[in-house]
């Protein structure tokens, strides 16, 4: 229960009560963070599905359930990536680019970044509930997952923390890497039984989205430890943003 409201205490604006901050719950935490994705993506398919159910149309369903994981994180995701696309775009030493990602502001690499993301988001999604309701809450909903596993995978042990506070910190290092393995087994297995229903095709299509979202985080993750000198909490964020984004642009493929 510790790693469970460690997931939701840090990754969403839930009202749970984080008891412990210590490397044992982290690790747990870290682990449970697909859970936290899960719950978060199933809100996002709930609101945007019921709009398509009532007619509402295809944009405004994938608008809403865009809208819905930002709300419940308070931005802070979207926050990492802007962040850490300024940070990078600056093209100054670590530390200093580590302090272009500090401040509160954000500059034209975090705008264009965030610009680019959100209409990407919205467009697939617009294209999902365009095939059915159905379709657009399932694309949500693996997007929430796969955007939280991306973070499981970047607290594995031998991952670095930039800085020697906050949550990157906390959590980097935490998961072993088999424990890492078997928590995308089990996601890879629940997103495949989504798709069930529609035939293989699917199935395999919700798997290289999946697949797609890691590998797309896994190269984020690479830059930002060669450049930064390892990860930080913005740089979660924006794994979970650049994974969920890479598995919605697969899903809109071949349709």
């Amino acid at each position: 229960m510790d790693g469970i409201r460690f997931a939701f205490g840090t990754l969403t604006v839930l009202p749970v009560r984080v008891s412990r901050w210590d490397r044992e719950a982290a690790r747990a935490g870290m682990l449970w963070a697909p859970l936290a994705g899960l719950v978060v993506g199933l809100s996002a398919a709930a609101l945007g599905g019921v709009l398509s159910l009532l007619g509402a149309g295809a944009l405004l369903a994938a608008v809403a359930s865009v809208a819905v994981p930002a709300v419940l994180t308070r931005g802070l995701h979207l926050d990492g990536l802007a962040d850490t696309a300024d940070g990078l775009g600056s093209g100054k030493p670590a530390e200093a680019a580590l302090g272009v990602m500090k401040r509160s502001d954000i500059g034209p690499f975090g705008v264009v970044t965030l610009l680019l993301v959100l209409l990407t988001q919205v467009a697939v999604l617009s294209r999902l509930y365009g095939d059915g309701w159905a379709q657009g809450a399932i694309g949500a909903a693996v997007a929430g997952v796969v955007g939280r596993l991306a973070m499981t995978g970047a607290a594995c042990a031998g991952v670095p923390a930039a800085r020697p506070e906050g949550l990157g910190a906390a959590v980097a290092g935490t998961v072993p890497r088999a424990a890492a393995y078997g928590a995308g087994a089990l996601c890879l297995a629940v997103c495949a039984a989504a798709g069930a229903g529609e035939g293989p095709w699917a199935v395999l299509r919700l798997l290289a989205a999946v697949l797609a979202g890691l590998g797309a985080a896994a190269v984020l993750l690479r830059r930002c430890v060669r450049r930064l000198g390892g990860v930080t909490g913005d740089v979660f964020g924006a794994l979970e943003e650049t994974a969920a984004t890479a598995a919605l642009v697969v899903l809109a493929l071949g349709r």
